[in-house]
């Protein structure tokens, strides 16, 4: 038993060193990604898998009147939305969907003053980075309340409540010079890029690897004290005399 136990957290130890692995890999990529100078939307691959994280220059037009707020969003704690604007480029009649941020809202639906978290400006300007829409979640995306609130980005809802097609992909607004300065309290919270951490993987294999070795330990230590007691109660049993019949 103890060796198959010992074999059993072995083996779930090299399944953690295996995900620590896909980790790395990952950061690695991603770093080299947000590390590439940012292209036009246009020459993004069209595999989504090779374009994610890709940083793109945002150009075109914002679609305000068909803004959308992603409730439920919430930010060290406190309840918000994600403001997501469609983008409107020149040559194509395809938009993308493009997340500008998080603002704070009590009920985690409709801010206090919406309008002062529009663009400043029609054109579309900034870096973002692009991201893939979370597939097989369960819910409605909208809500019948208000044709302005979804509840998670699903793109054939999408879809139909705009006149346009939508590209397979969104866009993540990231943070700008004026997000600081000029435009500070009227510019939504951009989201954090992927955190590149590695995990707990080296720990929990780490900790596999060290119960594989108490359950070995342990066994040939209870195995020796076994042992000891059945020698000590071979010499503990009564001899015959010498000579006896």
């Amino acid at each position: 038993m103890a060796g198959l136990a010992a074999a059993g957290c072995v083996r779930l130890g090299f399944w953690q060193l295996s995900r620590l692995a896909e980790r790395r890999t990952f950061n690695a990529r991603l770093s080299a990604r947000f590390a590439a100078p940012p292209v036009p939307i246009a020459a993004l691959p069209s595999d989504t898998a090779e374009s994610r994280y890709r940083r793109v220059q945002l150009a075109g037009t914002w679609d305000v009147a068909r803004e959308v707020r992603l409730v439920s969003r919430t930010r060290n704690g406190s309840p918000g939305i994600n403001f997501v604007t469609p983008l409107r480029r020149p040559g194509t009649d395809t938009v993308v969907l493009v997340n500008r941020g998080w603002v704070y809202a009590q009920d985690a639906k409709t801010p206090a003053d919406p309008a002062r978290w529009r663009p400043r400006a029609d054109s579309a300007t900034g870096i973002a980075f692009v991201d893939v829409f979370p597939m097989g979640l369960p819910g409605a995306a909208g809500t019948a309340e208000d044709s302005a609130v979804i509840r998670r980005l699903d793109p054939p809802a999408l879809r139909d409540r705009w006149p346009y097609p939508v590209a397979p992909f969104y866009l993540v607004l990231q943070p700008s010079v004026d997000d600081t300065t000029r435009d500070r309290d009227s510019t939504p919270v951009r989201l954090a890029l992927p955190p590149m951490s590695e995990g707990p993987h080296l720990s929990y294999a780490l900790q596999w690897f060290g119960f594989a070795s108490v359950a070995v330990v342990g066994a040939a230590l209870f195995a020796r004290a076994d042992r000891r007691r059945a020698r000590a109660s071979g010499d503990a049993a009564p001899r015959s005399a010498p000579g006896a019949a």
